[in-house]
C-alpha cells in the first residue's frame, strides 16, 4: 500500500505523527468508549481461562532494573486483575489499578490491599501530585488517543525517585481504519521515535531500553501450547532476536521482509 492509498492518513501510518493525539474532546469520548471494554471482551474477563502471559518478559525487561527497596504505593495502568504484581508482591504496601471495565474487580491482589479505581474519559489521572512510588503501564497506551497527555499525567503522579515501567508496540499493528482479527476496535502501536520524545519532555529519565516481542518467537511457543514471555529461554531467544533485528525496525511495514523485527520496547522509567 502506497501513501497515496493512505491519503490523508499517511503521516500517521508513515509513523511521522501519531494518530489520535491531536484529537478532540468529542473524539477522545468517542474513542474511550469504544476502547473501555475492548481488552476484556477479546477473553480476558473470563478468569476460569484467563493467563497472564508476560512474567518472565516483565523480569528480564523491567523488575530486574529497579532498586532492592519497598514500594509504599504501586499504580497499575490498564492492569486488569493486576497480575503484573506478582513477582514483586512482597516489596509493596498498597496497590491501585486504574481500569475502565468492572470486569477484573476483586478484593486483592496478591495478597496486597488493593482499589480499583475508573478513568476519566480525556486520560487525566484522579490522583494527587507525587502519588506513587511504582507505576506500570504496560501494553496500555496504544489504546488511548491522547498519548502525550496521558504520558504528562503519568509523570505528575510519580514520585521524585519514583520508577515507571512501560511496554509498547511500536509498529502500526496493520490498518486500524478496518476491523482486525484479535486486536480491539482502536489499538494502534507508537512511533518509537515520538515515543520516546515523549517520555524525556514529560521529565523522565531513561533508565533502560530494550526491544522486544520478535512475532516469530511467540508463534513458535505456541506451537508447543506454551506462553513465550512466561518462559526464561523464550524471552532470552526473543531479546537476542529483538536486539539483532532492530535496524528493520518500520512503523508500518509494506514488505515482507519488514515483517522480521521487534514490534514492541520495553522502557525502565525514573523521575
Amino acid at each position: 500500500m502506497t501513501g497515496a492509498e493512505f491519503g490523508p492518513l499517511e503521516p500517521y501510518f508513515s509513523g511521522q505523527r501519531l494518530y489520535g493525539d491531536d484529537f478532540s474532546e468529542e473524539e477522545i469520548r468517542e474513542w474511550y468508549e469504544d476502547e473501555k471494554e475492548g481488552y476484556a471482551s477479546l477473553g480476558a474477563k473470563d478468569r476460569t481461562t484467563y493467563r497472564y502471559a508476560y512474567h518472565s518478559l516483565n523480569a528480564v525487561h523491567g523488575f530486574r532494573y529497579l532498586p532492592e527497596r519497598r514500594f509504599a504505593r504501586a499504580l497499575g495502568l490498564g492492569s486488569a486483575y493486576g497480575d503484573e504484581f506478582a513477582p514483586i508482591a512482597d516489596r509493596i504496601d498498597e496497590v491501585t489499578i486504574l481500569e475502565p471495565s468492572d470486569s477484573f474487580v476483586k478484593d486483592d491482589v496478591q495478597g496486597i490491599s488493593a482499589r480499583w479505581v475508573k478513568p476519566a474519559a480525556d486520560g487525566t489521572l484522579p490522583f494527587a501530585d507525587h502519588s506513587f512510588d511504582l507505576l506500570t503501564c504496560l501494553g496500555v497506551l496504544h489504546h488511548i488517543p491522547n498519548v502525550t497527555y496521558v504520558v504528562n499525567e503519568i509523570h505528575r503522579c510519580v514520585r521524585p525517585n519514583g520508577w515507571a515501567l512501560m511496554r509498547e508496540p511500536v509498529v502500526s499493528m496493520g490498518d486500524w481504519r478496518y476491523p482486525r482479527p484479535g486486536l480491539t476496535k482502536r489499538e494502534r502501536g507508537i512511533p518509537l521515535g515520538i515515543f520516546r520524545d515523549t517520555l524525556v519532555e514529560a521529565g523522565f529519565r531513561i533508565a533502560h531500553e530494550a526491544p522486544c516481542i520478535f512475532p516469530l518467537v511467540p508463534k513458535l511457543w505456541h506451537v508447543f501450547g506454551r506462553e513465550a514471555f512466561n518462559s526464561g529461554l523464550g524471552t532470552r531467544l526473543d531479546a537476542v532476536l529483538s536486539r539483532m533485528l532492530r535496524r528493520n525496525l518500520r512503523y508500518h511495514s509494506e514488505s515482507f521482509v519488514r515483517k522480521f523485527r521487534p514490534v514492541s520496547v520495553y522502557w525502565v522509567l525514573t523521575r
